[in-house]
């Protein structure tokens, strides 16, 4: 098992969080550079990955949550439309629409609905974890037969 220099993972954890929450960031594109180096266990940025992205995820849920106190402010970024649309897949589609969080546009949204929604946090984990992780999983999966630069 291969760790590497640390900044590269702390740079992808950064990437990940970053890319979860309403700034736009690019984690994969990453991951998949890190992955093709050779330099790291790949288990390890896998998990590096998913941890970061979910617990940006906890911050868009923790937003939902103090929504009615922040969304009004000129720094908020996500509007009205955005969030009606995320409101309606959560509600027709219930925490499983929680499985989408990784989906351009609606995704990131659909995180603050479940805090604004008052989706407990456990349930909210665990959905958001599986997403992410499978996504990342695939990255890894697609990179598994490109060698080493």
């Amino acid at each position: 098992m291969q760790f590497g220099e640390p900044g590269p993972v702390l740079g992808l954890f950064g990437a990940a969080f970053l890319a979860a929450t309403m700034f736009p960031a690019q984690s994969e594109l990453l991951l998949a550079y890190l992955l093709r180096s050779g330099a790291h266990s790949w288990w390890l940025l896998l998990v590096v990955a998913t941890a970061g992205n979910v617990l940006g995820s906890v911050v868009n849920w923790y937003l939902g949550r103090l929504i009615d106190r922040v969304r009004h402010h000129r720094w908020f970024p996500i509007g009205d439309k955005a969030l009606e649309r995320a409101e309606r897949w959560h509600l027709r589609w219930g925490k499983w629409s929680l499985l989408l969080p990784w989906a351009p546009i609606v995704g990131d949204p659909l995180t603050m609905v479940a805090g604004m929604l008052r989706l407990r946090l456990l349930p909210f984990l665990a959905l958001v974890a599986l997403a992410k992780g499978s996504r990342y999983g695939a990255v890894a999966l697609m990179m598994a037969g490109s060698s080493p630069a």
